[in-house]
C-alpha cells in the first residue's frame, strides 16, 4: 500500500518536514498503550525549564509521508501515537494528519500547551483524538512571565473545552521549585476546582538536564508538598 496514493490529501503538506524526530516505542507517555512519539518542531512558548530546546529551535527533519510509512510498518506492534513537541497544534495540517493516522487504526494522544482551542475542538468533534495531556504551566498572574506567551485566555478556552467534553484528558504542571511556589500550585488547583475539573491533577517534578531552553539550573528551594490544598486528587510524577 502506497502512503502517497492513500493519503493524497497530505501530499503538499509533506513537502515540509514538520516532525523533528520520532521515539519509536514507549510504554510511559500514553498510559496502558504501546506508542510511538512524533516530536513536532517549534513552539509558541519559551518555558525556561524546557528540556527540548533543539526541538523548539530547530527545523523538522521528517515529512508526514515518512511518518505515516513508519506507522504502516509497525501496524500490529504499536496501537497508538503521541503527538508532542514543541507544540504540535501549531502545525496547520494536523487535522488531515490525524485523519491519516486514524485510517491506519491507531489511537492518538496529543500533548499540548492549550494555545489552539479551535483546533482541539475540531479534533474532538471529529473523533480524531483519543486522549489529551494539557499543560497548565503557571497561574494566570505568572503565566506570561514563565511562558513568554501573553494569551492565557487561549489556554483557558482549551481547559474549559476539555472539562465540558467527553474526551479523556489530564491536566499537568511541571514543577521547578525556584519558579513555582506552593501558593502558585494552590492557585492552579483552586482554579481547576472552580472550573469543575473532576480528574486527577498531575504534578511533575523537574528533572535537571542540560541544556534547557532558558539555561535553567537545578532546583535550590525546597517544595513543601504538605502545603498543597486537598481540593483535588494529586498524583506525583518523578518525585
Amino acid at each position: 500500500m502506497s502512503t502517497k496514493n492513500e493519503h493524497s490529501l497530505l501530499k503538499d503538506a509533506a513537502i515540509n518536514k514538520p516532525i523533528h524526530s520520532i521515539t519509536k516505542f514507549t510504554t510511559l507517555d500514553y498510559p496502558h498503550h504501546l506508542a510511538s512519539i512524533f516530536w513536532f518542531a517549534k513552539c509558541n512558548m519559551a518555558c525556561p525549564y524546557c528540556y527540548n530546546p533543539h526541538i523548539v529551535r530547530d527545523n523538522g527533519n521528517i515529512s508526514l509521508d515518512e511518518a505515516l510509512e513508519f506507522l504502516q510498518n509497525r501496524q500490529g506492534r504499536l496501537d497508538s501515537v503521541v503527538l508532542s513537541g514543541g507544540e504540535c497544534t501549531l502545525y496547520p495540517h494536523l487535522e488531515a494528519f490525524c485523519e491519516a493516522i486514524k485510517a491506519l487504526d491507531y489511537k492518538i494522544k496529543i500533548d499540548t500547551n492549550g494555545s489552539n482551542p479551535e483546533l482541539l475542538r475540531t479534533l474532538i468533534e471529529n473523533g480524531l483524538v483519543d486522549y489529551i495531556a494539557l499543560d497548565y504551566k503557571a497561574p494566570h498572574y505568572k503565566y506570561t512571565e514563565l511562558t513568554h506567551y501573553r494569551h492565557f485566555e487561549r489556554f483557558e478556552q482549551s481547559l474549559n473545552l476539555l472539562i465540558r467534553s467527553y474526551l479523556p484528558f489530564e491536566v499537568r504542571t511541571t514543577l521547578h521549585s525556584d519558579l513555582l511556589t506552593p501558593a502558585d500550585i494552590n492557585a492552579i488547583i483552586e482554579d481547576l476546582h472552580k472550573k469543575e475539573y473532576l480528574g486527577t491533577y498531575y504534578l511533575q517534578n523537574y528533572l535537571h538536564v542540560e541544556p534547557t531552553l532558558g539555561a535553567t539550573k537545578k532546583q535550590q528551594n525546597q517544595f513543601d508538598l504538605s502545603q498543597l490544598t486537598p481540593l483535588l486528587p494529586i498524583e506525583l510524577r518523578n518525585f
